[in-house]
This record gives C-alpha cells, sequence and structure tokens, in this order.
C-alpha cells in the first residue's frame, strides 16, 4: 500500500505548493483541464478509473524500475550504510541522477533547461524521491516495495497536468514533484525522519559459500 501511497502523495502535493509559491501554472479552482478530459463522466468516475490503471501500469512498470532499484536500493543503498542515513540518501540520490544524464541532456524531463540544470534537477529529484526508496527498502528488507513505487511514480507523473492552466508551459526546474518546488514539503518531512531515527541502519548480509 505505501509502494502507491508514497508516489502519489510526493506527485500531489507539488501542485498546491507549486501554485502558492508561484512557480507552478495551477488552476485550482476550476480545474479546467480536468474537467475537460473527463468529459460526460465527471472528474470523480475519471479519477477512479485513473487510479485503477495506475494500480496495474504500477505493477508491469516495476518489472522495468527493478533493474535499477537491484543497483540503487539493492546494492548502493546497503553499502553506504556505514558513512550514516543522510550521507546514504544524498550519495545513492546523486548516483542515481547522474545515470539518468544522457537522456536529461536530450531534453527528457527537463526540456526548458538548459545545459547541466535539468542533470542537477534531475539528482535533486531523485535525492528526494530516493530518500523515500531508501526507507522502503530498510523496512521491507527487500527492494521489491521499492521496484514497486519506482513503477507507481513513473505510471502516475502525468497526472500533475490535471491541475495546470490549459495551454500554459511548465519549467519542470521548478515546479511539479521534478523540480525545487515539489521538494519543499518531502523535504521536510524527511528531515523529521532523519531526526526521529526512522531511517535504521542496514548492513550487507554475510553470504557463506558452505554448502
Amino acid at each position: 500500500v505505501l509502494s502507491y501511497v508514497i508516489p502519489l502523495g510526493l506527485i500531489l502535493q507539488a501542485p498546491f505548493i507549486g501554485t502558492w509559491l508561484g512557480v507552478f501554472p495551477g488552476d485550482l479552482q476550476n480545474f479546467t483541464v480536468l474537467r475537460v478530459v473527463s468529459g460526460q463522466e465527471g472528474p470523480t468516475i475519471y479519477l477512479l478509473g485513473q487510479a485503477g490503471l495506475i494500480v496495474v501500469a504500477g505493477l508491469m512498470n516495476s518489472l522495468f524500475a527493478l533493474g535499477e532499484e537491484i543497483g540503487w536500493r539493492g546494492w548502493l543503498w546497503i553499502r553506504l550504510q556505514p558513512y550514516g542515513q543522510l550521507v546514504s540518501i544524498l550519495v545513492s540520490g546523486v548516483v542515481w541522477g547522474i545515470w539518468h544524464a544522457p537522456l536529461v541532456l536530450l531534453g527528457y524531463n527537463y526540456p526548458m533547461a538548459t545545459g547541466a540544470w535539468g542533470v542537477m534537477a534531475m539528482c535533486g529529484m531523485c535525492t528526494v524521491f530516493g530518500a523515500f526508496l531508501g526507507w522502503l527498502r530498510t523496512y521491507s528488507d527487500s527492494v521489491w516495495p521499492a521496484a514497486l513505487a519506482h513503477g507507481a511514480f513513473n505510471a502516475s507523473v502525468g497526472l500533475v497536468s490535471l491541475f495546470m492552466v490549459m495551454g500554459v508551459p511548465l519549467d519542470a526546474t521548478k515546479a511539479s514533484i521534478m523540480g525545487w518546488s515539489g521538494w519543499i514539503l518531502p523535504g521536510i518531512v524527511i528531515a523529521a525522519m532523519l531526526l526521529k531515527g526512522a531511517f535504521k541502519p542496514q548492513w550487507a548480509k554475510d553470504l557463506s559459500t558452505g554448502r
């Protein structure tokens, strides 16, 4: 359940914070885009249908996301534990973000960014989201919940368009969960989790070669 709730929470809070700060072109009074795309069935039925699609697409996407999660949360996260939880969050997030650099530099995710700004923004987003993936991996002792959350995130990140003013471009480096305004509230939550010791250390298991 948390593998779906956490990504959706991260994605859906960002338009409200971004609109409040004036960096997200939010239409949070009329929800014009949502009303247009929902048509005669109405926003409620449309959103319920989208929720069902996200459940299915999240499961399917998790099979592809598993490859990344085996590397970042399955191997790297554990190796960083001796250096502390904050270092584990920052280093694994930056490494994960840089891994996306070739696509980001081609305009993927941040089409309005120039030069390395898109890569830097990707590192920020991966650090924020990666902290929650690391928490899921630690408390489940498995990469599967992290992979499912990764898949659900990829399936639902497009929901942000439902909250935008129709026809207005979005600078993803500033707004949505991809931009800095979307990291403020999650960052506060992560800081509180660190202060409360919510990230318990996890060590790599010794594997025996004995038969």
